[in-house]
Parts: structure tokens; C-alpha cells; sequence
């Protein structure tokens, strides 16, 4: 059997495997997003959706998706028990067409090979055999390190097989630009995404996110509200960074992209707040960067306290996840109050709560109608959500 490799040059370069990267649980999220784009997907994992498609749809992929993590080109593929086996193979591969000839390149590696290394070793095996193919060719060698800031190549490898990627992202798809004040355990911006969608916020319609930390579900609400794309901030991508990198095919995407953007609002919508004025305030920072401030209104308050406006909406709540319940029982009261608000004081609104602590759904004291399993990071985590209808016929069903 021998490897595969697709050729890059500026013909072939029209279509290609593109496999869009998310967390656990996302998938069918993902999928909805790449086929609204106008994608057909061909195939599906619970971690990423793949496409065929040209170079400038893995462009269009960075600026739009909002639930994705990274978008890899494919170069190819090919069967390697051992390191040293994935090296032979690597050094003969054209890696002239894909990386600039100076610069710099960053080993990323996944998976597991049959013969259980370690991933570092495989990153620098791949790493010299690119080198010494550029060497033999150029005479030199680009330069490399862990920066994902400039050509970055993926290698993903399953038991016997690997396979091999350009990641046309470089650094994660979650660093929007517009946070640079994070807060305590901050919820990732693709996650952010991802709740707002499952739990089915119409972005014509209010949301309310009481306890908003940092502002990462607000500020993700605004930029949908907005039509704004999460990529539209950043500056800097992977494949900015390839040969034959086409600058007027982006300043393209990204001109189409400004023309549906919605500078501000006919009124406010998204309403956020915190007990914390640090919290507060940082959240406003941050939503200056991402140039949505118009679009939100910051609020300092205890979340018991929130005044609502009318609803149809979505109310959305990101806890703390804390310990077990025997070792924090105040933390259940807390669940419990987030419950009785949405019950007496929410009724008409969607309501959501995001947590990492499976043992904290119970005192919220309602009836989930849809229950989603998300990953914050490493963190498994349940989107719930809740219909609050107005009524007290309607009321008692929502309880346990």
C-alpha cells in the first residue's frame, strides 16, 4: 500500500477534503452551520464534519463557523507502524508546494499510533522529515516551534495509518480577538456558540444572561444578532501562510461579509449582568473589542434581582460548577434559587442553564425539555433547557 498524497498546485487547489474540527456534542451543530454556508457534507464524526471543497471555502469556513475549532486541508495519507516509518514516508512528500520556503512551522499531533508513542516524538519526526525535504530542495530550512501563528501542518494517526493536514486556522477558531479579559474559568467561545444555538435563540427576539462573567454568551449573542462572523476580528490565519496564499480571495470574503453586518441595533436586546462590577466591567471591554458594545446592556446585580423585559426570549445561565453536592451544599441552594427565578419570574422565555456538574440539575427544580452533552474544554458539561410557560396549570409541570 502506499501513501497519498493530493496535489496542491493552483489547478488542483479548486477541491480538495476539508475536514472542520468541534468538541464533543457539537457535531450536528457544526453540520447545520458548513451546509447553511452552502456545503454539502460527506461525512461525520463526533468531533468534525468533512466537505469537499477549494481553498477559498476553507477560507470562507475560518471567517463563518461558529461551533468549529479548526479547518483542515488534507495533503494525504498512509500506513506507518512506528515513527520512524512515518518519517520515510513524510521526506518524500512535496512539501515545497504547500510551505514557504522561509517562515515558520508548527507541528501539531493527534490520535495513536499502534505503536504507542509519544505524540511529541511523532510531532518532531514529522518535523525533520519536512525539514530535510525543504533542505534537499532549498538548501535551507524554514524555521520551527510551537507558535501557531504562521504555516501549521496536522498529523492525525489512528493504529497503523496517519494522515496528514494543512490547518489552515492556526490558532484555534475559538480565539475570536475580543477577549482579553477572560475572567475565572471562562466558557470557550465555541461553546458560547453552541448553547445559544441548541437552545434555539431566535436573534430577533431578547436574551437575557444574568451571572455573564467575562460576556462570552452575550458578546457571542451580539455577534450573531449582528450577522457579524466570529473570524471577521482576527488578522491572522493559517492559510495566510501556505504558498499561493490568495490575499484578494479573503479581502473579498471578508468586503461581502461587512456588507451584511448590522452596525448597530434598532434597539437593545441582550441584556447582561453580574454581582461582580470587575466581571462587569471586563465584559464591557471586551465587547468594545468586539465592537458590539452597542448591542448589549451591562448591568451590576445580584441575578435574584433581575428585572426582565417582555418576553418572547431566551434567559441563559452559566453557573459555577463547583464540588459534589455533599461537600457544597450551599451550591445546590444556588442551582435551587437560579430554578425558582425561572419558575416565578421567567415565565414566557426559554430558559438554559449550562453546567459542568451533572449533580446540580437536580435542585434546579425543572424539567428539561431538551438535554444536550457539551464539553467546555475538557469539562463535560449538560446544556439544558427549559419551556417557561406562563400559567399555573402549566407551571406545576415543570417541576420534578
Amino acid at each position: 500500500m502506499t501513501h497519498n498524497i493530493s496535489s496542491t498546485n493552483r489547478d488542483s487547489l479548486e477541491r480538495n477534503l476539508i475536514i472542520i474540527t468541534t468538541a464533543k456534542g457539537m457535531a450536528p451543530m457544526l453540520a447545520g452551520e458548513v451546509e447553511a454556508l452552502g456545503l454539502k457534507v460527506c461525512g461525520s464524526t463526533e468531533t468534525g464534519v468533512s466537505v469537499q471543497g477549494a481553498m477559498t471555502d476553507a477560507m470562507r469556513l475560518n471567517l463563518n463557523v461558529r461551533t468549529a475549532h479548526r479547518v483542515l486541508w488534507k495533503l494525504g495519507d498512509g500506513p506507518a507502524k512506528h515513527p520512524n516509518e512515518l518519517y520515510k514516508r513524510l521526506v518524500g512528500w512535496p512539501w515545497e508546494r504547500w510551505v514557504p520556503p522561509q517562515g515558520l512551522v508548527s507541528i501539531t499531533v493527534s490520535g495513536k499510533s499502534v505503536s504507542g508513542d509519544d505524540p511529541r516524538f511523532v510531532a518532531l519526526k514529522t518535523k525533520d522529515a519536512l525539514m530535510d525535504r525543504m533542505s534537499q530542495v532549498n538548501g535551507f530550512r524554514p524555521d520551527s516551534g510551537p507558535e501557531r501563528n504562521k504555516t501549521v501542518v496536522h498529523v492525525h494517526w489512528e493504529g497503523r495509518f496517519f494522515d496528514a493536514y494543512l490547518d489552515t486556522s492556526g490558532e484555534p477558531l475559538s480565539h475570536r480577538g475580543y477577549r482579553h479579559q477572560p475572567g475565572n474559568a471562562p466558557m470557550r467561545e465555541t461553546l458560547a456558540a453552541a448553547c445559544l444555538i441548541g437552545a434555539g435563540w431566535d436573534a430577533a427576539t431578547t436574551l437575557v444572561n444574568p451571572m455573564c462573567g467575562s460576556g462570552t454568551l452575550a458578546i457571542e449573542a451580539a455577534l450573531l444578532a449582528s450577522h457579524t462572523p466570529p473570524g471577521f476580528l482576527r488578522d491572522n490565519f493559517g492559510f495566510m501562510h501556505l504558498n499561493d496564499y490568495r490575499a484578494a480571495d479573503w479581502q473579498t470574503l471578508r468586503r461581502e461579509a461587512a456588507k451584511n453586518r448590522l452596525i448597530r441595533p434598532r434597539r437593545v436586546a441582550i441584556f447582561a449582568s453580574d454581582l461582580d462590577p470587575r466581571a462587569v466591567e471586563a465584559a464591557r471591554a471586551n465587547a468594545r473589542r468586539a465592537g458590539v458594545a452597542d448591542w448589549i446592556e451591562f448591568s451590576v446585580g445580584d441575578f435574584r434581582e433581575t428585572k426582565l423585559p417582555d418576553p418572547p426570549g431566551l434567559i441563559i445561565f452559566n453557573p459555577e460548577y463547583g464540588e459534589r453536592l455533599a461537600a457544597n451544599p450551599d451550591l445546590a441552594a444556588h442551582y435551587k434559587d437560579i430554578g425558582d427565578f425561572m419558575k416565578h419570574k421567567a415565565q414566557g422565555f426559554t430558559g438554559a442553564v449550562f453546567t459542568g456538574n451533572a449533580e446540580m440539575i437536580k435542585p434546579i427544580g425543572l424539567k428539561p425539555r431538551t438535554k444536550l452533552q457539551l464539553f467546555n474544554g475538557p469539562i463535560e458539561g449538560r446544556l439544558l433547557v427549559f419551556d417557561l410557560y406562563a400559567g399555573t396549570k402549566r407551571d406545576r409541570r415543570l417541576r420534578d
